[in-house]
């Protein structure tokens, strides 16, 4: 069963960004009935030397509208970091996943094979687009997403493995 560009970009975003969402619904809710600070989780690190929960979600949006929108431009480059709240992290996911939403399947099947380019400085890394998507955007949309729940997770918020996956698409 041949599986469009469209499904293995688009369709896991929407389903990943969904569930981001609702974790951090429930990291709200567990942090302000737990008198945890929001602006802490907003700053929070793994790690010294990684960046903070703020970066883990603008990699989010980034990896996934971004990523289209980069190959659609035709170049793609890392995020730039924010300055927004806890709230409005939480908008922007959601805001990712509506402007996802409007893409129709045939915009994004017609990028298949589209060249495109990574840039970082003055390196540049050459893609097709679905080469891109799959071995570059998706696997850093998906560790992104990941750090983010385990951040939360970190903070005691009470999630589990069916709030990351969200909801999958099932045989109707």
């Amino acid at each position: 069963m041949p599986v469009s560009l469209y499904d293995a970009s688009v369709g896991t975003y929407l389903q990943i960004l969904s569930s981001v969402e609702g974790v951090l619904d429930k990291g709200r809710e567990h942090c302000e009935a737990n008198g945890i600070d929001l602006g802490e989780v907003v700053e929070m690190r793994l790690i010294d030397d990684m960046l903070p929960f703020r970066f883990q979600l603008i990699s989010v949006t980034h990896h996934s509208l971004g990523a289209i929108q980069g190959v659609e431009a035709g170049v793609f480059s890392p995020p730039t970091m924010n300055d927004l709240d806890y709230g409005g992290l939480r908008d922007m996911v959601g805001d990712a996943r509506k402007a996802l939403a409007d893409y129709s399947a045939d915009t994004v099947n017609a990028l298949a094979g589209k060249e495109m380019e990574f840039r970082m400085g003055s390196r540049a890394m050459p893609f097709v687009a679905e080469d891109f998507l799959l071995t570059f955007s998706l696997p850093n949309f998906y560790f992104h997403a990941t750090t983010t729940y385990d951040m939360l997770r970190m903070k005691g918020t009470p999630i589990g493995k069916g709030d990351f996956l969200g909801r999958m698409r099932l045989k109707r």
